[in-house]
């Protein structure tokens, strides 16, 4: 892809999207191509939810200005800065996407062609339609692109490499099928805050974001808390009741019916607001609207377990009680240099 700026298309892209939000999509007179897309877009994000019952506006809006707020010149330049693409030799990488969020297998496409290879796409059909506009968007930004991009819907074949996302179940016959294959397979991750009882108000409202945001779907939101003995939920509730909204989504109302009336039947003790249940669980992956907690003692020996535990987790949240812990209210804003299951994906492209 020498003959092509690989930055280009991608900064547009981030441009376009820029002019969508929940509340208002003004049109950019200065946006590549907008008689062509702009309507188009806005009418597919008005059909979102449609295609996917968890994809309502609030949360598909929210994906796309997260994009446009990353894919700016200077944060692909800070991103690329690390690594030496200057040798690389053009492959083709097939992607195999999940679905749980819009646009969730934007970052491994994303990789693929800055890299300078050919990206071969199986998309979700839970998110196959917000993906496919992108790239259509970004041909017609550039159009040598089209020798790049492609999707199937059918089984991958012809790639000499891939990255897979799955769940633990599929991740098993990914490493089978795909075993003679450069590969990065992803299997089921949690997200864990660390509490200590310190926390202010406002670091408890940007909690709720890490947990509620795409309705908990996501491998980034908080599914598990850690808290010291006898700490006290009071505040932990007061702040959350900021996302009571959410238990008039039908979907998840269903979920919580279902899973409190499942634990309830089990007799499993339970913390609940009315929209949320918190159960305490060893376990890190809880079930939609419910969160489990575990008591610790002793702060550097969560820190060791969870050092121990790190292939089940995405992130860990906490004012910085832990290593390399994240803020609270950011774990649905990674930067481009954040890789999933810290993999370092342009690392491995580069590689090939």
């Amino acid at each position: 892809m020498n003959s092509i700026n690989t930055k280009f298309p991608f900064v547009a892209l981030g441009k376009f999207l820029n002019q969508f939000n929940l509340n208002e999509q003004i049109m950019d007179a200065n946006v590549l191509h907008n008689d062509l897309y702009f309507e188009k877009f806005k009418n597919l994000l008005a059909l979102s939810q449609s295609h996917n019952g968890w994809f309502t506006p609030e949360q598909v809006y929210f994906a796309v200005h997260s994009w446009a707020e990353a894919l700016t010149e200077d944060n692909l330049n800070k991103w690329l800065s690390n690594y030496d693409l200057s040798n690389v030799k053009s492959k083709t990488v097939g992607l195999i996407l999940a679905g749980n969020i819009p646009l969730v297998g934007f970052h491994d496409f994303l990789s693929v062609l800055i890299t300078g290879h050919k990206v071969l796409v199986k998309a979700s059909s839970n998110d196959q339609h917000l993906i496919q506009f992108v790239a259509n968007y970004m041909i017609s930004v550039e159009p040598k692109l089209s020798y790049y991009i492609s999707f199937t819907d059918g089984k991958l074949e012809n790639f000499d490499a891939i990255i897979a996302t799955g769940s633990n179940n599929t991740a098993r016959y990914f490493e089978f099928y795909f075993k003679d294959k450069p590969c990065i397979i992803r299997k089921n991750r949690n997200s864990v805050a660390v509490l200590n009882g310190k926390e202010t108000q406002k670091d408890l409202v940007n909690l709720g974001e890490d947990i509620f945001r795409y309705f908990g779907l996501g491998c980034r939101n908080v599914s598990k808390l850690f808290v010291p003995k006898d700490y006290s939920f009071e505040k932990f509730f007061k702040a959350i009741y900021e996302y009571k909204d959410v238990i008039f989504y039908e979907k998840y109302s269903n979920n919580y019916d279902y899973n409190k009336a499942v634990f309830l039947m089990s007799n499993f003790k339970l913390l609940d607001n009315e929209f949320l249940t918190l159960k305490e669980d060893v376990s890190h992956a809880s079930p939609i609207s419910s969160v489990f907690y575990e008591y610790y003692e002793d702060i550097a020996d969560l820190q060791t377990r969870l050092a121990n535990e790190a292939e089940q987790m995405q992130c860990i949240v906490s004012n910085n009680l832990i290593r390399n812990s994240i803020p609270f209210g950011q774990t649905q804003q990674p930067k481009l240099w954040d890789y999933a299951d810290n993999v370092d994906t342009v690392q491995f492209l580069a590689s090939l």
